[in-house]
């Protein structure tokens, strides 16, 4: 088993779905609807994802000078299709860069930052980044296929 290879390859595949989901919605301004109890579009949902990626592994694992601000992830609104879709190639480059860089033992060690409350190998948190992503991911699915 290649773990980081899987972890890299299942990165870059549900990225690039990230890509087609957001590309896949007939009207541009449908990605910003928010209805009843759905408090999250599906790109303030993209913005998470690349902040929340380009964070934790980009700038954490990686040294990229990437800041977050996941206030605006949430906040921004009518960001246009094709910086969203810019956004999620950049995400894809330095979560691919990382990972590539990277040596299996590495996936053994402490992750550098206390995230839940508790010490986690890279490898745990870098599962849970995966499932994140496909979670929300699945959201944004759900939200294009109720509105486009």
């Amino acid at each position: 088993m290649n773990t980081l290879g899987d972890l890299k390859k299942i990165f870059e595949r549900d990225l690039d779905q990230l890509a087609q989901e957001i590309s896949a919605y007939s009207k541009e301004s449908d990605l910003w609807i928010v209805k009843g109890e759905i408090k999250n579009s599906a790109g303030n949902l993209c913005l998470h994802l690349c902040g929340n990626l380009q964070h934790f592994v980009g700038k954490v694992l990686g040294g990229t000078d990437y800041v977050r601000n996941r206030e605006a992830e949430f906040a921004d609104k009518n960001v246009p299709r094709s910086t969203l879709l810019k956004e999620v190639a950049t995400t894809k480059k330095v979560v691919s860069d990382t990972l590539h860089k990277m040596s299996p033992p590495q996936l053994d060690e402490t992750y550098p930052i206390n995230v839940f409350g508790e010490p986690m190998t890279t490898g745990f948190f870098l599962m849970h980044l995966a499932t994140h992503l496909t979670y929300h991911r699945g959201q944004i699915n759900y939200h294009r296929r109720g509105k486009s």
